[in-house]
């Protein structure tokens, strides 16, 4: 059997096994060494310390508490706010981009940027911008009304902001969607409809249903008078109606006057809405004529069963051309439609 030697000075005593001695790993006799032997001795590698059996494992046990302390429970509440309140910055930002033409150096349009910048749509722009006006009114306290800074934030409110996601005693919306039904009406009459409606949602931010609902009793309570008139031109707003989305821009006659509601007789068909969905060209009584002679025009055309498409797309062009007249190709396309149809 080889021998060979370890130097004992290289090796602490309590990393040897329990019970073993230096003695019983090389003997003494390490006056000879083999060649390679000091290679050898670099290689060798010491067995795992075993613990001694009156070794007792101790357990740590980590807590974390779940309580916040005061500092964290106001850096959550403004985060969280943060968070709600996004649509107030966005909508603020995006009325100080168009207001300052800020796009002017990439885009000759305001609605042309923000659909290649944010992929937002005009009507989207347009119900953020409306939402943050009135988030501007219901900040409104005895009677003063502090101007938001550029982060979309009311100068010290954030440090009122308490863990009823208010500012002081004040519920604010968190979302467009809520505030969207108040857009029509009166600062005064907004302040109003708001406080009830968080005085309907048990005191929370109500949703937008809860709003709409608030709005529609408002109107009948107040008898708000229909602004429109009988032969009136006025285009569709599909605002939040989604059946009305595929109209947008089509313009029609109003052939009845309800208390909160007209029908309205577009090109192809006759459609029932309320009085937000609609407005005023404001046009002449004369031009007023022409759109009505027009009008039945496009309606006649359209009854004509097994039409070609060609017709709806022309039909659907002039629908939405907001001029009262046509140009001369135009006058030529539907007199001859008219004509194929036997309809002059």
């Amino acid at each position: 059997m080889d021998t060979f030697a370890v130097d004992n000075s290289r090796v602490a005593n309590n990393s040897l096994p329990h019970g073993l001695a230096h003695d019983e790993i090389a003997p003494n006799n390490t006056e000879e060494l083999v060649e390679g032997q000091e290679a050898d001795e670099e290689k060798i590698s010491m067995p795992t310390p075993i613990p001694h059996a009156d070794e007792k494992s101790i357990a740590v046990e980590i807590v974390v508490s779940s309580e916040l302390t005061t500092e964290e429970w106001g850096d959550r509440i403004f985060l969280e706010r943060q968070v709600e309140r996004a649509f107030y910055a966005a909508a603020k930002a995006l009325k100080a981009l168009r207001d300052r033409r800020l796009y002017r150096s990439t885009h000759s349009t305001f609605s042309d940027y923000c659909r290649s910048r944010f992929g937002f749509t005009h009507r989207h722009v347009n119900y953020l911008i409306a939402a943050s006006l009135v988030v501007d009114n219901l900040m409104v306290t005895n009677g003063s009304h502090e101007n938001p800074d550029e982060t979309g934030t009311i100068g010290s409110q954030i440090e009122k902001l308490n863990e009823t996601g208010t500012i002081g005693s004040q519920i604010l919306p968190t979302s467009e969607r809520q505030v969207r039904p108040l857009v029509p009406f009166e600062p005064e009459q907004q302040r109003l409809a708001w406080q009830q409606a968080v005085e309907k949602a048990g005191g929370k931010i109500p949703s937008g249903r809860i709003v709409q609902d608030i709005v529609d009793k408002i109107r009948e309570r107040t008898k708000v008078p229909n602004p429109y008139r009988l032969g009136e031109v006025c285009i569709l707003l599909p605002k939040d109606n989604p059946e009305l989305k595929s109209f947008i821009g089509c313009w029609g006659i109003i052939t009845h006057v309800g208390d909160y509601s007209c029908t309205l007789r577009a090109w192809d068909a006759e459609y029932t809405v309320k009085i937000e969905h609609l407005k005023s060209l404001d046009l002449s009584d004369n031009d007023c004529q022409f759109m009505q002679q027009l009008c039945v025009r496009l309606w006649r055309v359209h009854q004509v069963e097994n039409r070609d498409s060609a017709v709806d797309w022309l039909c659907n062009g002039l629908g939405k051309q907001l001029k009262p007249y046509l140009s001369p190709l135009q006058e030529k396309l539907l007199a001859d439609v008219e004509q194929e149809y036997g309809l002059t």
